[in-house]
């Protein structure tokens, strides 16, 4: 079943995903586009029932207002605008907050009323749609899928395999940047329980020896990405047949990484990352979903609970939260002290609340006291972050012995540490990582 569409016209606000999570949260499947989409692009767009021109503080592009095609009015397509005042619309709303709740009852009308949208959005359609177009894109030929062992890969395995079974080979690159014991319990579960025809990596040496002295956030991402490509393309010189590339890429991914009225938070590995030479063509099912509609996905597709729901890792993995040029030693704190805050939160019980925590360690020391004499070791950091869509965060509020606790184990047990920092940044200002 083909999904109808409202179609949102970014002229600058900050709402937009919140704008497109309220619909879709209503039944109706919603993307966002740039303001400058032509009417021929516009009716190339599969089953597109209403247009919301959504402006904000961002409509000003190097000195100049932005505006839309002023024949997007008169396309045959009812269309609403909020927050712009160049609007020629009839209707206008004011602009809108980042309460999914009050935007589902602003847009509700027309949506439904103006609009006469069917509410066939979920997760069954999704599925089967997408089942459908992996097929029709990959014909014959086998899916190679990076494989962490995070949510949206996970995912997209299972999609990947519904859709064309032995066609799909998987690979889990162990690139040094994992959490403690992660490598293994990839190959555990998909490879000796669910029988996926995995290929594991080993590059532990080639990563870390390439991420020598690079200290620059954006650098290590785009290194990552571009080594990741590599590793698969001499996987796949191994096989025959292999023309496609899975990825586990989800829409917060793609906003992040820049649009037009958007200035980039951060290049994704899998979005900005990719090298000019790609030698796959790609296939990235999830790159329209926001993380809570990556689980229901999930869910859909049957997969375990504890699978679904496991808090996320990026890409990069601890090379993100081991700050600045990653040496070795430090790389092993972040690991260590990341393992005790793992343990200690499921002891609380708080791996159940609280959407994604995990352990930093910049690339500065600070004075101490260790065995009665002076030290100069590094800070670990504590983040701990609940959001539905990752777009937004708030911070957990952690009982204090708990903090104590995990402090205490830290010190004790990570080597070269000598404090323990908790991050009460929200996003926004911050984002959910340090870099």
């Amino acid at each position: 079943m083909k999904q109808d569409m409202i179609v949102i016209l970014d002229l600058g606000s900050h709402e937009n995903t919140t704008l497109a999570r309220a619909i879709r949260a209503l039944g109706v499947y919603s993307e966002i586009y740039p303001h400058d989409i032509t009417v021929k692009e516009l009716h190339a767009l599969p089953n597109v029932k209403g247009i919301i021109i959504n402006g904000g503080p961002n409509n000003v592009i190097d000195g100049i207002a932005i505006d839309v095609d002023p024949a997007i009015y008169s396309a045959g397509i009812p269309v609403i605008a909020a927050g712009h005042d160049k609007a020629r619309c009839e209707v206008k709303l004011a602009a809108f907050s980042d309460d999914v709740e009050a935007i589902k009852e602003n847009v509700k009308s027309f949506v439904f009323d103006t609009c006469k949208a069917e509410a066939n959005w979920n997760m069954t359609n999704f599925v089967n749609d997408q089942i459908e177009l992996i097929r029709r894109q990959v014909g014959d030929k086998k899916v190679l899928l990076a494989l962490s062992g995070g949510v949206d890969s996970s995912v997209v395995a299972a999609l990947l395999f519904k859709a064309i079974g032995d066609k799909l080979v998987c690979v889990h690159v162990n690139h040094g940047l994992m959490r403690k014991g992660e490598s293994e319990a990839v190959i555990e579960i998909f490879k000796n329980k669910l029988n996926v025809n995995l290929v594991y990596v080993d590059a532990t040496d080639r990563f870390l020896n390439k991420l020598a002295n690079v200290a620059d956030p954006e650098q290590k991402r785009k290194i990552i990405g571009g080594e990741f490509i590599r590793v698969f393309e001499e996987e796949a010189r191994k096989l025959d047949g292999i023309d496609f590339l899975g990825q586990g890429t989800i829409y917060p991914d793609i906003v992040e990484s820049g649009t037009k009225t958007a200035k980039m938070v951060k290049s994704h590995h899998n979005v900005g990352g990719l090298p000019d030479d790609l030698q796959f063509q790609l296939v990235e099912p999830l790159r329209q979903l926001f993380k809570d509609e990556v689980r229901a996905c999930g869910v859909e597709l049957g997969l375990p609970y504890e699978m679904v729901y496991r808090q996320p890792f990026p890409g990069p993995g601890l090379g993100v939260r081991c700050l600045g040029a990653i040496t070795r030693d430090r790389l092993e704190a972040v690991r260590e002290a990341d393992a005790i805050l793992q343990e200690e939160f499921r002891n609380a019980g708080l791996d159940k609340k609280v959407w994604q925590y995990f352990t930093v360690v910049p690339d500065f020391k600070s004075v101490g006291v260790r065995d009665n004499a002076r030290s100069f070791e590094w800070p670990v950091i504590i983040r701990a972050v609940n959001t539905v869509d990752a777009m937004t965060a708030t911070i957990e509020p952690i009982d204090w012995p708990i903090l104590m606790k995990i402090t205490d184990r830290i010190l004790k047990e990570v080597k070269n540490v000598n404090r323990v920092c908790y991050d009460m940044s929200p996003k926004p200002n911050a984002t959910i990582e340090w870099e």
